[in-house]
């Protein structure tokens, strides 16, 4: 008998009662995810983060002793290491942006719905980028004024395109509209593992190190606006 699939560990850390108490009951009634701790700070997060070793964790951006920025090293340097979401409001991109650079895995907005909320932390365990459409275009555009014309490895950004094939250029247009791997798979009528190999290989041909640094060549490059 196939053994059931384990639950997705998720640690929620925010200062406000009143948003862990809502995140906490919609995971809770969510197939196969599981709330396993929280914290009302950042120090509190890496330190139940390093007891309960969960999957995803969901940070708040803003809070007391320690900040979820600041958390987010700590966090990465745990083995195994989280998947980091930031919990944000609208307007904070300067502080997406910075999260991003440290290596979180994405972003959500505090005022999306259950359903968006249930997909980012399956989308974030299973390895996707969480990018909430919201604010994806605003905190993109501030990665690309700060990051200049020259891409991570030195070459153009029309140069690095130039190695993907048709399908992978489509991909990549999906990544940089934020899409998981589950809805690029829907939208091109594919299979899930197929689009895992697209996106290894754009990852690869580009020298992406991440699905947000190649949803910024996306952008850079006019595949998604």
């Amino acid at each position: 008998m196939t053994e059931p699939a384990r639950a997705i560990r998720v640690l929620l850390a925010d200062d406000e009662t009143m948003i862990r108490h809502g995140v906490r009951l919609i995971l809770r009634h969510a197939d196969g995810i599981e709330v396993v701790a929280e914290a009302p700070d950042g120090r509190q997060a890496v330190e139940s983060a390093a007891a309960h070793r969960p999957d995803v964790v969901l940070l708040d951006i803003r809070m007391p002793v320690c900040d979820g920025l600041a958390a987010i090293a700590p966090l990465l340097a745990l083995d195994p290491a989280p998947r980091v979401v930031m919990l944000t409001t609208f307007g904070d991109d300067d502080n997406v942006v910075r999260a991003l650079r440290a290596g979180a895995a994405g972003f959500l907005l505090k005022d999306e719905g259950p359903q968006e909320l249930i997909s980012a932390v399956r989308a974030a365990a299973a390895g996707d980028a969480v990018l909430s459409p919201g604010v994806t275009g605003a905190v993109i555009s501030r990665m690309l004024r700060a990051g200049g014309a020259q891409d991570a490895d030195g070459g153009r950004a029309d140069e690095r395109i130039a190695r993907l094939t048709g399908r992978e250029r489509e991909v990549l247009a999906m990544l940089g509209e934020g899409l998981s791997n589950q809805d690029i798979a829907a939208r091109l009528g594919i299979g899930i593992g197929t689009v895992k190999t697209h996106v290894g290989a754009i990852l690869d041909k580009t020298g992406s190190t991440s699905r947000v640094q190649a949803a910024l060549l996306a952008h850079r490059t006019g595949l998604a606006s």
